[in-house]
């Protein structure tokens, strides 16, 4: 299963993960500043699941990250500046000001789907992605993330049942992190691996060190190309560890110090740089170039975000319902002839079978309802789709005609009333 990297894509995977810890120290720092004003998440030691993912992925393929993706976003092509701004709460943010948190995304250049703060909604919402870029010939790939308390809410079930009814081209991260929120996963999934979810709907799963980022990226890579070759939706277990809070407010101190201190050791970017050095793919000459590269980055971009005004109060106004092609254009972008999907090349002859529950046409060619094993069709007992063979008439009247007369209990239907039904 391991995919070959060139020396360049090594380095790649870890200068992405550095600069995601990087932006994260430093809005940690601009929180403690009140600069930020909106919730902040860290990804603190999970910086390998959201980068080795989502560089498996091209230009053209959709992501939709959650709230601890921050890599993926980097990754994409999403600025610094960006997400800076995006949390300040400042004019020049993809949202104008309008979101404190990371709800924003690019469907125009980049394709990131905003993220849902309803946990599990995006798996729907990427598997219509999904599909829609099928429909239209593009030949993509969408991704998200859920965590692993998210795979316990039943739109994560609903979604996955979805993708995998429509074999969607679709792959999903579930990052089994330990914790949801202040809740260990033993206490809300009585499973070992939550990979076996996929089985439940007969879709393939795998699972990972979430923690090596060369193994997140290999098991991701095969995932991907098998979705766009067709095979359906993939479920991708990374197994690691949240070392921070929910949140900035949130010290975490109900996670046993032994348990922090275990995965500690297992820092995702302390054991790619071992194996970089063992490798021989990174020196002490490298590691310093990419580091005051990221140095010099982020202070640039920092004193952007910090420049930048925040929002006028007219502009509360504006932007809050889609008005339409002067709010944006969304054009459906074509890549294989329309004809193939609209009919009557795309008309289905509107025809079902049921063994032994008749074909939905009766012995005279008109509709007739499903009989069972046995029992004679309908259309021989009622109605006039069939004759019977006394004078052509219908065997409805005949069978009336002939029946004696018989004195029936009160709210007992009689056996001719039964053929009606």
């Amino acid at each position: 299963m391991k995919k070959e990297l060139t020396r360049q894509q090594h380095l790649d995977l870890y200068y992405y993960m550095r600069l995601n810890r990087a932006v994260e120290d430093m809005m940690v720092k601009l929180f403690r500043q009140n600069k930020i004003v909106g919730g902040l998440y860290s990804s603190l030691g999970q910086e390998a699941i959201s980068v080795g993912t989502a560089y498996t992925l091209e230009k053209k393929d959709w992501l939709a990250p959650m709230i601890r993706n921050i890599g993926a976003l980097l990754v994409k092509g999403v600025r610094p500046r960006d997400i800076f701004m995006q949390h300040m709460a400042k004019y020049d943010s993809p949202t104008k000001g309008k979101d404190g948190t990371s709800h924003f995304g690019d469907l125009d250049d980049l394709h990131i789907v905003s993220p849902i703060s309803m946990l599990g909604d995006l798996i729907p919402v990427m598997t219509g992605v999904a599909m829609a870029g099928r429909y239209l010939g593009q030949k993509i790939v969408a991704m998200t993330w859920i965590g692993d308390g998210g795979s316990s809410t039943g739109v994560f079930h609903e979604g996955l049942n979805f993708a995998a009814v429509q074999k969607a081209p679709f792959v999903l991260i579930l990052e089994n992190n330990l914790w949801a929120y202040s809740t260990p996963v033993r206490k809300q999934v009585p499973l070992e691996n939550l990979a076996d979810r996929a089985k439940a709907y007969g879709i393939d799963s795998y699972i990972v060190d979430g923690n090596d980022v060369v193994a997140v990226y290999s098991a991701a890579k095969e995932a991907v190309e098998r979705a766009r070759a067709g095979e359906g939706p993939i479920l991708i277990e990374a197994k690691s560890f949240r070392r921070m809070g929910h949140a900035q407010h949130d010290p975490a101190e109900y996670v046993p110090k032994e348990m922090r201190a275990y995965w500690e050791e297992r820092d995702p970017i302390v054991l790619y740089e071992k194996f970089l050095s063992s490798q021989k793919l990174l020196d002490a000459k490298n590691k310093k170039e990419i580091e005051e590269k990221i140095d010099t980055l982020l202070a640039a971009e920092r004193e952007f975000a910090e420049n930048s005004p925040m929002p006028p109060p007219e502009l509360a106004e504006t932007g809050v319902y889609c008005t339409g092609d002067d709010c944006h254009k969304i054009r459906a972008k074509w890549e294989r002839p329309i004809a193939e999907v609209t009919p009557p090349r795309s008309g289905v002859k509107a025809v079902w079978t049921v063994p032994g529950f008749g074909s939905g046409k009766s012995s005279g060619g008109a509709n007739a309802p499903i009989h069972f094993g046995d029992a004679r069709p309908a259309g021989h007992t009622v109605g006039n789709d069939a004759k019977s063979a006394n004078g052509g008439k219908p065997a409805a009247k005949m069978a009336t005609k002939a029946a004696p007369k018989k004195t029936v209990k009160a709210g007992a239907a009689s056996p001719s009333r039964k053929a009606r039904r």
